[in-house]
């Protein structure tokens, strides 16, 4: 009879130790854009920052509005870097990946 038999999934080989460490698993809370979100969401609205993005992003009053208050001044002082930049945060909102000052995903329309 042969002990090379794999361990099952999840479980240590025979002889070794289990880590110490939980092992991950994925979607992390807080993480990813699972629907239902998985984690805490950002209060912000992503319809007022996608309308603020697409009629005065090149202000940078969409990252003003989530907290984001540094880089809103540095696009208000590149013209939204030249426009390529508010072009790139519009797409994000609408697809959902931007986050807020704290990291947390706009999901909420």
């Amino acid at each position: 009879m042969s002990t090379d038999q794999p361990a099952p999934y999840g479980q240590a080989p025979y002889g070794q130790a289990q880590p110490a460490y939980p092992q991950p698993t994925y979607p992390q809370p807080g993480y990813g854009l699972g629907y239902p979100p998985v984690g805490p969401v950002s209060p912000c609205s992503r319809t007022v920052a996608a309308l603020l993005a697409f009629f005065l992003g090149v202000l940078g009053i969409h990252r003003i509005y989530v907290g984001k208050v540094g880089t809103g001044i540095l696009q208000l002082l590149t013209a939204g870097g030249l426009g390529l930049w508010t072009l790139i945060d519009f797409v994000v909102i609408l697809v959902g990946g931007f986050r807020d000052k704290n990291g947390l995903p706009l999901i909420n329309w």
